[in-house]
């Protein structure tokens, strides 16, 4: 079996944001034969910039303030210039996933954000792959994909509990996301070639 990587890189202001990088990491972790890893960009060190270099995919994640992704984030992505620079993760997989306070609180701007920027790194995104869920008086708040975003996995967290208190639904939307992509990452990685068989030439 070709074991594949998925890397989650990601920034968390309170603990909020971390709780549903956890949870991208369960539902990668969840598909056999994958190599996950956290890496929690404000303390990013060099043996996680060269794990990020090779993984398969690279899942994005922030919290939202004030329309877009925090800061301490686009400081990371600053600092990967060089890798944009030589297209080191060029044709890897991507997706992101984003954490604010109020129901939409712009989220939606905060994934184009990140998608733009594994365009830039010339990544291909995955979106999240689900209907929306909540939208019917038969539906239910703990629906997946309860807030109705496709482009990544959206999350809400009320300001005033700890991270504790995430909602199911976006924890288990979360999850979903990071099942979805290391399943399509064991789809495109390259074949390993039994030892028993000749390479042509």
């Amino acid at each position: 079996m070709t074991m594949t990587s998925v890397a989650i890189a990601y920034f968390s202001g309170y603990g909020h944001t971390a709780r549903f990088a956890e949870a991208v990491r369960d539902g990668a972790a969840s598909v056999s034969g994958t190599a996950v890893h956290l890496v929690a960009v404000d303390t990013v060190t060099d043996e996680q910039w060269q794990l990020l270099d090779a993984a398969d995919a690279i899942v994005f994640g922030s919290p939202t303030y004030l329309g877009d992704v925090a800061a301490r984030f686009k400081l990371f992505m600053e600092q990967s210039s060089g890798r944009w620079k030589n297209q080191l993760w060029a044709d890897k997989l991507a997706a992101g996933f984003v954490n604010s306070g109020a129901k939409s609180g712009d989220k939606l701007h905060a994934l184009q954000t990140l998608s733009l920027y594994a365009a830039q790194h010339s990544m291909l995104w995955v979106s999240l792959g689900l209907l929306p869920g909540w939208n019917s008086s038969q539906a239910s708040e703990f629906d997946l994909n309860r807030l109705g975003v496709w482009l990544g996995a959206a999350a809400q967290s009320n300001g005033d509990e700890g991270p504790e208190a995430a909602h199911p639904s976006d924890l288990a939307t979360a999850e979903h996301l990071g099942r979805r992509v290391a399943e399509q990452a064991a789809r495109t990685a390259p074949a390993a070639v039994p030892a028993s068989v000749p390479a042509l030439v």
